[in-house]
């Protein structure tokens, strides 16, 4: 672990061009507005409200001494983005509940919990993946996308004040639940390890902007996802502790497009079993110097809380190649804005469609309905990057695989009535084998039953179906609406402007 390496605050023209880019961000539309905060905040009391009446519904069946199931209750806390204090117009909410040593995951949260979730009239697109390297209930509440995750701790009772950061509440526990509480580990010990939480929010927020504009930004296609880009910048605020964003966004760059991977990105040593004096566990714990095969990871981005586990594990060589040659493009940009001012370029979505003169297109295609697509559209979305890996192999490393974050959603003929979504990744030239072997083991999907379809087809860019072009068109203009709206409410008054200019500046302190 280096010692911070630069430790000059910043100068008035460095605060100048953090107001351009807080301007920038307010523009795009990054932040909430007070009645979307509001609304995130009641679906949250709604589904605290829910699971405290599930805890003590199987408290009561179960017998338990009287004054039991009155005082039984669970925990609700939200971890990721809203967490960290970095979500945004849409943003989804990821919630762990915490439960007593009684209420099992299997029968009690997804069975009980889950038919008590189809019964209520604010769910919409509940999806159970229970077997789920992160067991997680997916669904829609009033609107906003949830997930929910459940850990049931050794307790004959969850106390409302209970804290999760030291290794004693892990004891006992299996990987997934362990998995599932280090959600809110993981952030809260991002945010006690950086040193100032409204400049880490705020270089959070562009990278992450940046990165989805960029197409660069999924876990499950074999990018970083939110938990890794949230460590890189808090290693980058480590190392310039008194850096305003302005500096923290090109300094990220241009330490990330010179990292020499697979050195590990760290923001504390790793912590063992055998550090300090609490009773070991017996958790698995990245370090390639104890475990041969974390040698083998391309990208390791480590998470800071016991048991210390690699967030970017699904990178593979040709996502790590388009990643880096992003850096790189970035830090270029970044060192022209350092002398122009203007941070709209860095934001510059990548024309994917025009990126690559070929590209493997994914259909996936069910004869029922769209929750029988949300399933099997999610589990080749899972799938998706060994297509990534198969094509590595197949070409020694060679061929450049760049896979698409998004699915876009295909109009069926008239003559076929099936719902299908699309997923593509661009390439050089088309390997049949290596996709036949990719159909393969797609099928092979426990769950799956007839009518769900899979076709992986080699399509030129002038052959791209319509519905894409039209999809990023309609995209572009509900962008374009929203930055005209927001600069219309924005230039409405004087008091709405200082109102907004107050929500920025204070929104990091305030959310600490």
């Amino acid at each position: 672990m280096a010692s911070p390496i630069f430790l000059v605050g910043a100068t008035p023209a460095d605060h100048e061009s953090t107001t351009q880019l807080e301007k920038h961000l307010c523009e795009a539309g990054l932040h909430e507005s007070a009645e979307e905060t509001a609304a995130r905040e009641d679906v949250l009391r709604d589904l605290q409200g829910i699971v405290d009446r599930w805890v003590k519904r199987l408290t009561a069946q179960r017998e338990y001494p009287d004054g039991m199931a009155e005082h039984a209750t669970a925990l609700l806390l939200p971890f990721g983005s809203y967490r960290l204090g970095v979500h945004g117009r849409g943003s989804d909410i990821d919630a762990l509940v915490v439960g007593p040593a009684y209420v099992d995951r299997h029968h009690d949260f997804f069975d009980v919990l889950g038919g008590v979730l189809a019964e209520t009239e604010a769910v919409t697109e509940l999806q159970l993946v229970p077997g789920a390297y992160v067991p997680v209930i997916k669904m829609r509440f009033r609107g906003v996308q949830v997930d929910l995750l459940y850990a049931s701790v050794c307790l004959p009772a969850v106390p409302s004040d209970l804290d999760l950061r030291g290794r004693s509440v892990l004891r006992g526990l299996d990987m997934a639940t362990v998995r599932s509480l280090n959600g809110v580990r993981v952030a809260d010990e991002i945010m006690r390890l950086v040193p100032d939480a409204g400049a880490f929010r705020t270089t959070l927020r562009c990278v992450k902007h940046w990165a989805k504009a960029r197409g660069i930004y999924s876990n499950a296609m074999g990018f970083v996802g939110g938990v890794g880009w949230a460590i890189l910048v808090a290693r980058v605020c480590q190392l310039y502790p008194n850096a305003a964003p302005s500096m923290l966004v090109p300094r990220f760059f241009r330490i990330f497009s010179q990292w020499k991977w697979p050195s590990p990105v760290m923001l504390r040593d790793i912590e063992h079993d055998d550090d300090g004096g609490e009773m070991p566990l017996g958790l698995p714990v990245w370090d390639p110097r104890r475990n041969p095969r974390d040698g083998s990871h391309l990208m390791p981005v480590i998470t800071p809380a016991y048991p210390c586990m690699n967030s970017c594990y699904n990178v593979s060589r040709a996502t790590l190649r388009t990643m880096t040659a992003e850096f790189e493009a970035a830090h270029k940009v970044c060192q022209e804005i350092t002398v122009a001012g203007a941070w709209d370029a860095l934001f510059r979505p990548f024309n994917f469609f025009k990126a690559y003169k070929s590209y493997l297109r994914v259909d996936v295609k069910v004869a029922g309905g769209e929750e029988d697509l949300r399933e099997w559209k999610g589990w080749v979305e899972s799938r998706l990057r060994q297509l990534v890996v198969r094509v590595e192999m197949a070409t020694a490393g060679i061929l450049l695989c760049h896979p698409h974050p998004h699915a876009y959603a295909a109009k069926p003929h008239d003559d076929d009535r099936r719902r299908s979504s699309s997923f593509f990744v661009g390439l050089s030239k088309h390997l049949r084998l290596t996709t036949q072997e990719f159909k393969d083991e797609v099928y092979m999907y426990a769950f799956w039953r007839p009518g769900m379809e899979l076709d992986v087809s080699h399509t030129r860019r002038k052959d791209l179906p319509p519905y894409v072009l039209e999809q990023i068109l309609s995209t572009d203009r509900l962008k374009r609406k929203r930055s005209d709206d927001d600069s219309g409410n924005s230039e409405s008054s004087p008091v709405k402007r200082a109102a907004a200019a107050g929500r920025i500046e204070s929104s990091p302190e305030s959310e600490t």
